[in-house]
């Protein structure tokens, strides 16, 4: 049985990136349209081995479709997710808008599968920010065992996670490092990017946090563990594509770093890469295209009773959105749709 599917801001890097993926995981397709603004209409796009020219958001009709995927932003998604979840059409929505709402589900299926069941409430599940769906991938099979306390991480996010202007910014900057009247000044971001890393991401808050580190708190209260303390500094860097972390993670319980290195071997969704070696670590360019969440740099915080480092690295296009809104639709697929 196949399933109809609409992908939303088909044109953008993370719906291209979600047509792609469809493909490459065979998702049982019987349908599926290209959606985008009307000034990208007809625009070209892959889904495999096809080509699929894109079709007018503002007049597309939902009735009959089962899924659709959203990677358009949030103002937009205000508008037309309650169309299509008013049509009978299951809504996984890639932005920030409904991530918050304690009647709509934030998944990451390897962490908290059960809250697909959720979906009934709106017709709507929402896609958790970048950063921390590979953050809560780590996190989970640690908690099972040990219950975590309180995490403090520091991320090291690509200018993909802006989109296409960000990525273009850091492109024009680099260039422009080089060669005489190629110079940029910042646009998408606050300060430089090439050659420059910056310590903000989204908007401040009255607290001195950004919205982006505000997020990683909230989120993985919500899929994870309301009980969970979390701190986050989220950074900029001038990575094109990859998302890294430094997380500390402070047990209520002692948890030896060998047990914790298996425990996230067996973990799904996760790669362990970690020789205490030159180069037994991932990197941002080396994750590009992966579905996995890789670890590395695993060991004991002697500082506290019962803490933990590791070192966490993801392809933020991939597991940070298009994939994990896929994974979604599969589990959607799995546990309702084929039920019944």
């Amino acid at each position: 049985m196949g399933y109809k599917v609409a992908v939303v801001g088909a044109t953008g890097n993370v719906g291209r990136e979600m047509l792609n993926i469809l493909a490459e995981r065979q998702f049982p397709v019987d349908e599926i349209v290209a959606l985008a603004s009307r000034k990208s209409l007809g625009t070209e796009v892959s889904f495999g081995d096809k080509t699929l020219k894109t079709k007018d958001l503002d007049t597309f009709d939902f009735t009959g479709f089962d899924i659709a995927l959203f990677a358009i932003g949030s103002s937009a998604t205000k508008t037309y997710a309650p169309r299509a979840a008013e049509a009978g059409c299951l809504v996984i929505d890639n932005s920030s808008l409904y991530r918050y709402d304690p009647e709509i589900p934030l998944i990451v299926p390897e962490v908290n599968p059960q809250a697909v069941h959720d979906y009934r409430n709106k017709m709507i599940i929402a896609n958790p920010n970048c950063s921390t769906a590979q953050m809560v991938v780590a996190l989970k099979p640690l908690h099972d065992r040990a219950r975590i306390k309180r995490v403090v991480v520091s991320t090291y996010q690509s200018v993909s996670g802006a989109g296409k202007e960000g990525m273009d910014e850091l492109w024009d900057q680099t260039k422009g490092m080089y060669v005489p009247g190629q110079e940029r000044d910042p646009s998408k971001f606050t300060k430089q990017i090439a050659f420059n890393v910056i310590p903000h991401i989204d908007v401040f808050m009255e607290d001195g946090t950004t919205k982006e580190e505000w997020k990683m708190v909230v989120e993985t209260k919500k899929i994870v563990d309301p009980a969970i303390k979390v701190t986050a500094t989220c950074v900029r860097v001038p990575v094109f594509v990859g998302h890294s972390e430094a997380i500390n993670i402070e047990f209520e319980e002692f948890l030896d770093e060998d047990e914790a290195r298996d425990i996230l071997r067996e973990a799904p969704g996760i790669m362990v890469i970690d020789k205490r070696e030159d180069g037994g670590y991932v990197t941002p360019a080396e994750c590009v295209g992966d579905f996995a969440t890789f670890i590395s740099r695993i060991r004991q915080d002697s500082t506290v009773e019962n803490g933990l480092n590791l070192w966490c690295v993801s392809d933020n296009l991939r597991k940070g959105a298009a994939l994990n809104a896929v994974q979604i639709a599969e589990l959607y697929g799995r546990e309702i749709l084929k039920k019944g």
